[in-house]
């Protein structure tokens, strides 16, 4: 079954306090972004990658694949308005209806080949997969007045890749946008389909500020 993955690299890296888009910014001599790309193509060389930057940044990557000697091959959708509008993009350069795309963030390098394999196979029975890990420190909800301590156990914290069947995605995708789509799974069961999830893995990290870059430039080195 062919293998697609979107990934979305649209920040403007705020956060990180300098005027470099944060999937630019390097870690151990690359650009975060293309330490992304690679990850997917160790995977598997044959996967195709369609990779989504805001049109004033397309002359940029283009330098940097030159300057890092960047031979993975992939195509490139613009930036949408919205992170759903900027999947959609992406989407429309599947032509085929077969398949698996994973949706991935450009700032998460570390996802493992264990947990991008697992979240395709699951795919392939359940058509709509994200991984997810547990809680391990203590939670609270805060309300008008108080905090209340709540049972961690019935909550995970959401990764990418989230992966699905090519056909269900793109027909999910062609509605409009809603404010309470955060990821690609709320636009999926926004449609009525049940999200499986599966185990993801903590180095998993996305990175948005200057602490993340730190603790990416260790996990590079383990």
């Amino acid at each position: 079954m062919r293998k697609y993955v979107v990934i979305v690299a649209g920040g403007k890296g705020l956060r990180m306090g300098g005027d470099l888009p944060k999937q630019f910014i390097p870690v151990g001599g690359k650009p975060v972004l293309m330490h992304t790309l690679n990850t997917f193509y160790t995977y598997d060389p044959e996967i195709e990658i369609i990779l989504v930057l805001p049109s004033d940044h397309h002359t940029y990557w283009a330098e940097l694949c030159r300057e890092c000697e960047l031979t993975i091959p992939h195509r490139i959708a613009p930036e949408g308005v919205t992170r759903f509008h900027s999947v959609r993009n992406g989407l429309s350069l599947i032509a085929e209806e077969e398949g698996l795309v994973a949706v991935h963030d450009g700032v998460r390098p570390f996802v493992s080949q264990e947990v991008i394999a697992r979240c395709y196979k699951a795919a392939v029975q359940y058509e709509a997969v994200i991984p997810v890990t547990d809680i391990v420190e203590t939670l609270r909800r805060m309300d008008a007045s108080a905090s209340i301590i709540v049972d961690r156990s019935r909550y995970k914290l959401v990764q990418t890749p989230q992966v699905f069947s090519v056909s269900l995605l793109k027909k999910c995708y062609d509605r409009e946008f809603m404010d309470c789509f955060t990821d690609d799974a709320s636009v999926v069961e926004a449609a009525g389909k049940t999200v499986h999830l599966v185990e993801g893995n903590r180095e998993n990290i996305k990175i948005t500020t200057p602490f993340d870059l730190k603790l990416a430039e260790i996990l590079l080195n383990v």
